[in-house]
């Protein structure tokens, strides 16, 4: 008696409910969007430079305007192109550095910015802003133009090193713990600011109070030299985390199972947080919830895949900052609004949702 099996079907196409097609062409909508913001930024101000003008300057001076060129070349080159380049850099920045930090504790709430980990950066910052003359001046003169960002960074990494020791226990990150201890650590940090914004100078002051708020208005390539290399390597080194994390939201347990070394995995991503929300704040003041809108959009598109998830908030998170700055200098024009409030204003009320569509999933 003999026996044939016949094995039949297309082992090329994915598996159900495999998003990985979704996910390239998301990256690939995603950097086409973030093209248009760009030039949207490019174009987008109260000055009236044109940077048509400056493109036909390329192709010959007949076809430009020459009496505008010098003006259009001083507010293209020296302020629109090093605010857009800043905010391409801010953006992904702060929306990766959200994703990193919610794979990391296993929970869509976790930002930078809503666990005190911008505050402790931003501390750092003002203490190099308002001690930076005087008490801390040996600091700063070794540092150089990196004082502000070295500060931000080691502020951010203690602030993330803090609140993930007092919201793990046993291998396991307990979600209330980790926003009252958030709630808590910001506090803090916000009251030592409170005290060093006190005793600073009426020009001191004038800063730090629209930094406080978030800005992209300073932008210039002295900030891009200092703050670019520290956030690109935060984001290169987070393109090596993406399976890691995918192990990670099996449990710490799985994950080691499968040969991911925990610990060494999670210093390294507490670490990547910590430099690309310094360097971020060093340079914007506080914007918030970047890291929280973006990648739970995300989620919903394209899945819980970090090897899309990563490449696709760094883009969209770009594009989200460019969109916000543009409203900020379009709404009170000539005048600028500051950028944290358009960021706020969007990431409350979608916070606000995350929350009343897990309420019933939350332990509390």
């Amino acid at each position: 008696m003999s026996a044939s099996v016949s094995i039949t079907g297309d082992f090329t196409r994915a598996p159900a409910g495999d998003r990985s097609a979704v996910g390239r062409r998301a990256v690939v909508i995603l950097a086409l969007i973030l093209l248009v913001t760009m030039a949207l930024s490019m174009t987008t101000g109260a000055s009236g430079a044109s940077a048509l003008n400056l493109v036909f300057s390329w192709f010959g001076p007949t076809i430009a305007d020459p009496a505008a060129l010098p003006r259009d070349q001083t507010v293209i080159y020296q302020i629109r192109l090093p605010r857009m380049i800043l905010g391409v850099l801010v953006g992904a920045a702060l929306a990766v550095s959200g994703l990193l930090m919610q794979g990391l504790f296993r929970n869509p709430l976790a930002d930078p910015g809503l666990v005190g980990v911008s505050a402790g950066a931003g501390l750092g910052a003002v203490g190099i802003i308002v001690l930076g003359t005087s008490l801390l001046a040996p600091l700063t003169a070794l540092l150089g133009i990196y004082s502000l960002q070295i500060a931000s960074f080691f502020g951010g990494l203690i602030t993330t090193f803090l609140l993930y020791r007092i919201a793990t226990r046993a291998g396991q990150t307990a979600v209330p713990t980790m926003m009252l201890a958030g709630i808590a650590i910001g506090a803090l940090a916000g009251a030592i600011t409170g005290v060093l914004v006190y005793v600073a100078t009426d020009s001191q002051l004038r800063d730090l109070t629209f930094w406080g708020l978030g800005s992209l208005s300073g932008a210039n390539w002295t900030k891009i030299m200092a703050s670019g290399p520290i956030i690109l390597a935060a984001l290169a080194a987070s393109a090596f985390l993406a399976k890691g994390l995918n192990a990670l939201t099996l449990g710490e347990a799985t994950a080691g199972h499968l040969g991911l070394p925990v610990q060494r995995f999670k210093l390294a991503t507490i670490v990547a947080v910590a430099a690309a929300t310094g360097a971020s704040v060093a340079v914007s003041g506080g914007i918030g919830f970047v890291g929280i809108v973006v990648p739970h959009l995300l989620r919903l598109i394209i899945g819980p895949d970090h090897r899309f998830l990563l490449p696709a908030s760094a883009l969209l998170g770009a594009s989200f900052l460019l969109l916000a700055d543009a409203v900020s200098r379009l709404v009170v024009a000539p005048a600028e609004l500051p950028i944290g409030i358009v960021t706020a204003a969007v990431g409350g009320p979608f916070f606000l949702w995350i929350l009343l569509a897990r309420r019933n999933a939350l332990p509390w």
